[in-house]
């Protein structure tokens, strides 16, 4: 077999479900790179003939799957830190969203400014995601809520890809709020997104998949249900902000339309997990957002292990509810809040996280044919990667094998 490089005396937390270990651990490993992908991984005494690779020593260190941070936020104008002020005295979210503030403020923040100053914030962000270890991220729109702004957005989203080492996943997220325009006339707003501003997104190629914030402060189940027809219509993927702050039934729309995820879900009641389960939704945990609005429904944890519904974990990295550029500590959460296992969080991030973007056959394990997003950690067992807050960042990471 032809290599590129190759790297040795290394342990490798592969995820891969055919690995039956935790972790889907293999010690003692090898893992060979071709042409941005990995050719070959396993134990080294089991190693294929490999000709013409550089060797790369990786001194007993962990290898995992490059990180998937699979809900964003991450591009956006002005900050909100007056309204962390204004929770801390008391009022909440929804009386804040409730008095023009919350998501509109961002909106006339990111109206106002130019793609260069939202490229140059954003990228400040997603260099401290990469730093981490985050080798693919996806991005909503969603605080434009006009077709200008909206693609705006979504140009700054595909040129971050281009500008940084990372694989970008972009996301229409034009029903998060009621733009000021369309204020009383939510169906009115609702037929502009169908009819004009999402078929125009889409026909330019800016969108990944379609998601929409169903919930009392956002849109209804009806609402949401003509935006995912017209995605479907456009043969683009759904998923959902759903349950989050109440229960709506948006889980089970979602799954209707077989999505790819369902997010938050704090509201999610067991009798709706059988049909999220048939759909093969992935259920993306949020910790950041639960943590910073001190909430205190938990996602129903133990039914969605119940009934075998992967669970992913990402920050939500947004300037209101979670403004955390950090995945490493959303997993730390996950576990501490949440109650999951490291292994748990660590798939949240990685296979999970992949299926929750349509990356599943590409990232998110170690294992022959994926994308060679690797890195290499100097830690004694994958669940320090989940234990410690700020004391672990990889040794290497590679995207599409090349070493960044």
């Amino acid at each position: 077999m032809q290599a590129d490089w190759l790297i040795k005396n290394i342990h490798l937390a592969t995820f891969d479900p055919t690995v039956a270990a935790p972790y889907g651990a293999i010690r003692d490993a090898l893992v060979a790179v071709a042409a941005e992908r990995i050719l070959w991984a396993g134990p080294a005494a089991q190693a294929p003939s490999l000709d013409g690779a550089v060797v790369i020593n990786g001194k007993g260190g962990w290898l995992t799957p490059g990180l998937i941070d699979c809900h964003t936020h991450l591009v956006y104008g002005g900050d909100r830190a007056e309204e962390f002020e204004w929770r801390l005295q008391g009022r909440s979210y929804a009386d804040i969203a409730a008095q023009g503030g919350g998501i509109l403020s961002t909106v006339a923040a990111t109206r106002a400014a130019s793609a260069t100053q939202l490229l140059d914030s954003a990228a400040r962000r997603l260099r401290a995601l990469c730093a981490e270890g985050v080798t693919t991220v996806e991005i909503k729109s969603g605080y434009g809520l006009a077709l200008d702004t909206e693609r705006r957005m979504l140009v700054v989203a595909r040129a971050l890809g281009q500008q940084l080492p990372i694989t970008v996943r972009t996301t229409f997220l034009g029903a998060h709020a009621l733009p000021p325009q369309y204020q009383g006339d939510a169906d009115g707003y609702i037929d502009t997104l169908v009819e004009t501003v999402l078929p125009a997104l889409a026909a330019e190629g800016l969108v990944d998949a379609v998601d929409v914030f169903c919930e009392g402060i956002g849109f209804s189940v009806a609402q949401c249900r003509r935006l995912f027809e017209r995605a479907r219509e456009l043969g683009l993927p759904v998923k959902g902000h759903v349950e989050q702050l109440s229960y709506q039934g948006g889980a089970r729309l979602v799954a209707e339309f077989g999505g790819l995820s369902v997010d938050h879900v704090e509201y999610l009641p067991e009798t709706d997990l059988e049909s999220l389960a048939q759909s093969g939704a992935v259920a993306v945990l949020l910790p950041g957002a639960f943590y910073y609005l001190q909430e205190q429904q938990k996602p129903p944890i133990a039914a969605l292990r119940r009934w075998g519904i992967p669970m992913a974990v990402a920050t939500d990295l947004n300037p209101g509810s979670s403004p955390m550029a950090s995945l490493l500590l959303a997993l730390n959460q996950a576990c501490i809040l949440f109650g999951l296992t490291p292994e748990e969080a660590l798939l949240g991030a990685t296979r999970h996280a992949a299926a929750a973007l349509g990356l599943a056959d590409r990232k998110g394990c170690i294992s022959a044919g994926f994308d060679a997003d690797m890195l290499l950690w100097d830690c004694g067992r994958p669940a320090e990667i989940c234990y410690g807050i700020n004391m672990q960042r990889p040794r290497h990471i590679w995207v599409g094998g090349r070493d960044v």
